[in-house]
């Protein structure tokens, strides 16, 4: 039977309590999210539901066809010159997605006969595009720039390390700083993803690139998606104005890829210039993940302390923490639910936002329904 197979497999997930499923919400929902990616609460701010509106009024519900051909505007322009400026680069290319922007960002940098660094714990976009690049991928131990070191002394020709500035799983972050001196010892660029990293990170939050002194450098490529800090949807690519030549002339998932709706970009574009005129949202979510590590830790919790607004939170199993999950949401409260594969060293976890219109009425509130239902 044509994909019989697939039960097989279905079976096998039931078994192992992998089975996963979408949950609809409401435009209305009870819940204190903190599941999602809102990291600044701007998703639902009304200057960004209105700079979606307005553009959708203007320019239509969709882009009509791949940048190259009708689905670049002048919006898109704007927003790509205002994103560079921000975080102090030459150019910015804005994408459909933030996995579309990895995608083209590791395939056309890492073309035949170069290497590719990946760090363990890099996201599955990250990954898939080592798997499409044409070079040489060799993945090494988590946060390791003397791993990496070793990596590249083992290519003479081109090469580039490619690493997540803060991973979405314990919401650790890498160290950049040091990563990109071991590739300038050797020639190699660095592309690190900044999905996590970009409005919660660096001087008000121009992102983690920019907080370790990298923002402009000519050998270093930032990606990041639209659809967290700025509470939109879409990615970009920053970097060196001949880098992003490169990608406009050779990333397939920019050429053969419908652009970005202008919706989303207007909604991502009010929300930078929200950002760039109240810059200590940045800080406030990073003081709101302190403060729930804090509280979670102070009642038992075995919690990754967080470089950025990721809160991480060990749970025993992947049945418990499902079930934790959906006992939180019971009692009114979105908790991200992560367990395998979704995460590469086996361990299941409750995952938190800590946004920065978090009161701290509803931080104390998280922390006691997370308590309350404690496996």
């Amino acid at each position: 039977m044509a994909f019989g197979w697939i039960d097989e497999q279905a079976e096998l997930r039931r078994r192992a309590g992998l089975v996963r499923t979408l949950r609809p919400r409401p435009a209305d929902s009870p819940l204190l999210d903190l599941a999602g990616n809102d990291y600044l609460g701007l998703a639902q701010h009304p200057e960004v539901t209105e700079g979606a509106a307005r553009a959708a009024r203007e320019w239509g519900g969709g882009a009509t066809g791949s940048r190259l051909v009708t689905g670049s505007t002048e919006l898109h322009a704007e927003l790509e010159r205002e994103l560079a400026a921000f975080c102090g680069v030459e150019a910015a290319l804005v994408f459909s997605s933030g996995y579309a922007a990895n995608l083209a960002a590791v395939t056309a940098l890492a073309p035949h006969g170069s290497l590719i660094v990946s760090d363990a714990g890099n996201h599955a976009s990250l990954i898939d595009g080592c798997r499409l690049a044409r070079g040489t991928t060799q993945v090494v131990a988590h946060r390791d720039p003397e791993a990496v070191r070793k990596a590249l002394a083992t290519h003479d020709g081109p090469a580039v390390a490619v690493s997540d500035t803060v991973f979405s799983v314990d919401g650790d972050a890498a160290p950049l700083a040091e990563l990109a001196e071991v590739c300038r010892a050797r020639g190699a660029g660095l592309v690190v993803d900044d999905a996590h990293g970009f409005g919660v990170l660096g001087d008000g939050g121009r992102g983690a690139a920019h907080a370790a002194g990298l923002a402009g450098a000519d050998d270093v490529v930032v990606t990041l998606t639209l659809s967290k800090s700025l509470g939109s949807q879409g990615g970009a690519v920053l970097g060196p104005a001949r880098v992003i030549d490169h990608l406009v002339n050779a990333a397939r998932t920019f050429i053969f890829d419908t652009g970005l709706a202008p919706a989303a970009a207007g909604a991502a574009l009010a929300a930078l210039r929200l950002l760039r005129r109240e810059p200590q949202r940045a800080a406030r979510a990073r003081t709101v993940a302190s403060e729930l590590h804090a509280r979670l830790t102070a009642d038992g919790h075995e919690a990754v302390r967080p470089d950025a607004a990721v809160v991480s939170v060990r749970a025993p199993s992947p049945e418990q923490a499902v079930r934790w999950a959906a006992d939180c949401r019971a009692a009114g409260l979105g908790v991200g639910c992560f367990r395998p594969p979704s995460v590469p060293d086996g361990v299941s976890r409750l995952r938190l936002t800590a946004r920065a219109d978090l009161t701290e009425a509803q931080i104390a509130h998280a922390v006691g329904v997370i308590g309350r239902t404690r496996p």
